[in-house]
């Protein structure tokens, strides 16, 4: 097992690239919400001050 760990002697390599690609995942998902919730809200209130007639 500490061998796998150890990537063959790349370990100081590869384990900080996960790191980095983890972080930058999480962030990007953590920017994405954000941006989703603050368009919501927008739309939100674009409707209660424009709603959507219905077609009768």
């Amino acid at each position: 097992m500490s061998s796998w760990f150890a990537m063959g002697g790349y370990a100081a390599y590869v384990w900080p690239a996960y790191i980095i690609v983890a972080g930058t995942l999480a962030a990007l998902w953590l920017v994405s919400r954000r941006t989703l919730k603050a368009l919501e809200a927008e739309v939100e209130l674009a409707e209660a001050e424009n709603p959507r007639r219905k077609n009768s």
